[in-house]
């Protein structure tokens, strides 16, 4: 296997964005053994996450790791080498926040979606390309109001439960912008095999990913805190449902997908 594709929060972390917490809260190794297995058998982790550069750049660093794709898709880090993923908005003299911020077009959900949709403070400063919001909407709904203003370069990413799930965090960035696209640029960038790479997440945006690898894998957590979830699983023929939540989740797909892989006949 070349590399696993991992959603952080809700995925390796536990609760709270706790690492060594399980679903339970109770303290848990999973997630760090999970990691361990890919070290061992020489496979490259890729997290893949909402998050901004300075904050999932430490998470990178700390389990050892050179790469990473940011801002859901935005930017792919490669061994410290930014490459966009946002035209035709790039950053230069404005970032690709600032620019989406000049479009009105962060205003103009909040206006129509007033009292569902919020910023997600305090997790939405600091950021290079996507404003982060929190709330209960429809993103298909949200996208079609863009469109209707004539905002349609842009996009807004479902990303997931978010606290205890009675709120969802969500992604206003250029229309191009996945980690789907982000781990097909990192592939193409390292000369991976699709078919050789797992990814692993509890979202529907991380859902979209199955596509660009061998397996993918649900965590567990993903469906008790979003049911609806299982619908959009059952039409993706390489994705699996995990037992377990979070890091064990992680470690159950990672061992699985491992050993599958090594038994007589199985591509490597």
């Amino acid at each position: 296997m070349d590399a696993v594709y991992l959603d952080v929060d809700g995925t390796l972390l536990g609760p709270r964005g706790q690492f060594l917490r399980g679903e339970d809260g109770a303290w848990s190794l999973q997630g760090a053994r999970a990691l361990e297995a890919c070290d061992r058998a020489g496979v490259e982790v890729v997290l893949m996450s909402g998050r901004g550069r300075l904050v999932l750049g430490e998470d990178a660093r700390l389990i050892g790791q050179t790469s990473f794709i940011m801002e859901a898709g935005a930017c792919v880090v490669l061994e410290g080498e930014e490459h966009w993923l946002t035209a035709p908005f790039l950053p230069g003299t404005q970032t690709v926040h600032e620019q989406l911020s000049a479009t009105g077009a962060p205003e103009l959900l909040l206006a129509h979606f007033a009292g569902r949709l919020e910023y997600h403070d305090p997790w939405h400063l600091n950021r290079q390309v996507s404003h982060l919001f929190r709330g209960r909407i429809d993103a298909f709904e949200a996208d079609d109001v863009l469109a209707a203003h004539g905002h349609d370069a842009l996009r807004l990413i479902d990303n997931g439960p978010v606290r205890d799930g009675t709120a969802r965090a969500y992604h206003l960035v250029p229309k191009g912008v996945s980690k789907a696209a982000g781990v097909a640029f990192h592939q193409r960038a390292r000369g991976y095999d699709p078919a050789a790479c797992l990814a692993v997440g509890d979202s529907r945006e991380d859902l979209a990913v199955a596509p660009h690898v061998g397996a993918f894998w649900l965590v567990g957590n993903a469906v008790r805190k979003d049911p609806t979830i299982r619908e959009a699983l059952a039409g993706v023929r390489n994705a699996r449902l995990a037992e377990a939540g979070h890091g064990a989740g992680v470690y159950e797909a990672v061992i699985t997908t491992l050993a599958e892989r090594r038994a007589p006949g199985a591509r490597a």
